[in-house]
């Protein structure tokens, strides 16, 4: 009777050693991985068509906003030897949902560089320009916004912010974001290299040449060389700059 009540204790510590070994396991799996999210991303633009696979495009390592399975990327096509369109597309899972090629088909230098997209209906894209040609471009969509156009003068690249519905990637409305020459007023070159979003304004974060505009588009009055550093925050709607700001600028 001993021997058999010990026998007893040891297979029901057996038992228990089982299930304790077994919860181990079931909490010590994997855990569910999570859905990626970028919200905002600059960089160079990179070249692709309509036609390219998200693998091929994602590839390239151009700029690119995702939520979960849905992606939106931004670049260029080459169009001549001296002539790039930019091209915006967006994939849910995998499958191409839309793709935009139409925003600017002018003799202008345009180049898609920068996006940001809060995973819902607010998607903000950023392009080149390096002046105006006739033509369907950036000035249709911009008319009553912060600045209507590339301004006076050609060559020196600028930039383009628009606000796009994600949806189906129509440009709703669409600002031009210059530098401006003290001297003759002519258009400066401005880079965009980051943009956030709070829920109801958009920051721009940008590098600016001589010289920044005020938030009534004038001329900042500067000390020191360009490029300089510089912030300009948007009304969600683009027409208006809150603020605008550049170090040793005034």
């Amino acid at each position: 009777m001993i021997y058999s009540h010990k026998l007893q204790k040891y297979f029901a510590a057996c038992s228990l050693s089982v299930v304790l070994v077994a919860d181990l396991v079931i909490t010590q799996k994997a855990p569910p991985a999570f859905a990626q999210t970028v919200n905002s991303s600059i960089g160079n633009g990179v070249k692709f068509s309509c036609n390219d696979s998200e693998a091929t495009i994602k590839a390239k390592n151009g700029p690119k906003v995702i939520k979960g399975s849905t992606a939106i990327y931004i670049g260029y096509q080459q169009v001549s030897s001296n002539n790039k369109n930019p091209v915006t597309i967006r994939f849910n899972s995998g499958i191409k949902s839309w793709c935009r090629t139409d925003y600017e088909t002018t003799n202008d230098d345009s180049t898609g560089y920068g996006l940001y997209w809060d995973g819902g209906n607010v998607l903000y894209g950023v392009y080149s320009s390096t002046g105006s040609q006739s033509g369907n471009d950036f000035r249709r969509f911009a008319t009553g916004r912060w600045l209507s156009s590339y301004g006076s003068g050609g060559g020196p690249k600028v930039a383009v912010i628009a606000r796009i519905n994600p949806a189906n990637g129509q440009v709703n409305y669409a600002t031009f974001l210059t530098a401006k020459k003290a001297d003759n007023g002519q258009t400066n070159s401005l880079v965009v290299q980051n943009l956030s979003w709070n829920g109801t304004n958009l920051t721009v974060q940008a590098k600016s040449w001589w010289t920044p505009r005020r938030a009534n588009t004038n001329s900042m009055t500067c000390t020191g060389s360009s490029p300089y550093q510089y912030t300009a925050v948007f009304t969600g709607d683009l027409t208006k700059v809150n603020s605008a700001s550049a170090p040793t600028c005034s």
